[in-house]
């Protein structure tokens, strides 16, 4: 699979990657939020990681006037669950599973891909997450929500119902609540999977304190692989 123009990829290590982190941005964002902070977690060296960085599309976003902009999908109400789109949701998915299927093509076992993603990004990796056929070797999602929860435990496909999941969340986020993004590790927990929840003290962003513990789970993760 071609990625999506302007996505970004980088190697962390030397020689070809055996393993692999697919990192969606948020809304309005681009490609080049994340990869500065690759540096700064802290990986080991005893693995070659395939850092992906896909750009979402440019489209309308309702909330926003209609104003066009990168994003996953359409959020069409001030609360961010109001209407959801469902139609955007299922593009997205279908891009980060043709990801997936193309690191596995290219020698990466799904067991060693991690799907990640901050606000809109985490939104697409936990609903992606849930539904995949691959065993991955993780979630990590911050600052964001589980989309259309109510639906996740007809349609999950269990494949992934023991993959580890890293969420965490600002207490003082003003665009995805605190509430939402427990409530979510709240419905995960209760259908079995395995959530580390974290917090910090902080806005819609992240944190080097955040940074250094998402270094050391991405070490765990992958050390068990």
């Amino acid at each position: 699979m071609t990625l999506p123009a302007n996505s970004i990829e980088l190697i962390h290590g030397d020689g070809a990657a055996t393993h692999a982190v697919i990192w969606l941005h948020g809304l309005g964002a681009t490609a080049n939020d994340f990869p500065p902070i690759v540096p700064e977690l802290g990986l080991s060296s005893s693995r070659v990681i395939r850092f992906i960085f896909p750009q979402a599309p440019d489209r309308p976003i309702t909330i926003n006037g209609g104003m066009r902009m990168p994003g996953w999908y359409d959020i069409k109400g001030v609360s961010i669950e109001d209407k959801q789109d469902a139609v955007g949701m299922a593009e997205s998915r279908t891009m980060l599973d043709q990801i997936i299927a193309s690191q596995i093509e290219s020698g990466i076992a799904s067991e060693n891909i991690i799907l990640a993603g901050f606000s809109q990004g985490g939104a697409v990796t936990y609903f992606t997450g849930v539904r995949s056929k691959h065993k991955l070797a993780g979630l990590l999602t911050l600052s964001t929500y589980l989309p259309f929860d109510q639906d996740t435990k007809a349609e999950q496909s269990g494949d992934n119902i023991n993959t580890p999941i890293f969420a965490s969340h600002g207490t003082h986020d003003g665009v995805v609540p605190l509430s939402m993004g427990k409530r979510s590790v709240d419905v995960l927990t209760e259908l079995g999977y395995p959530v580390t929840w974290k917090t910090y003290p902080m806005e819609h962003q992240v944190v080097m304190p955040q940074i250094k513990e998402i270094g050391a789970w991405i070490n765990e993760v992958f050390s068990k692989q």
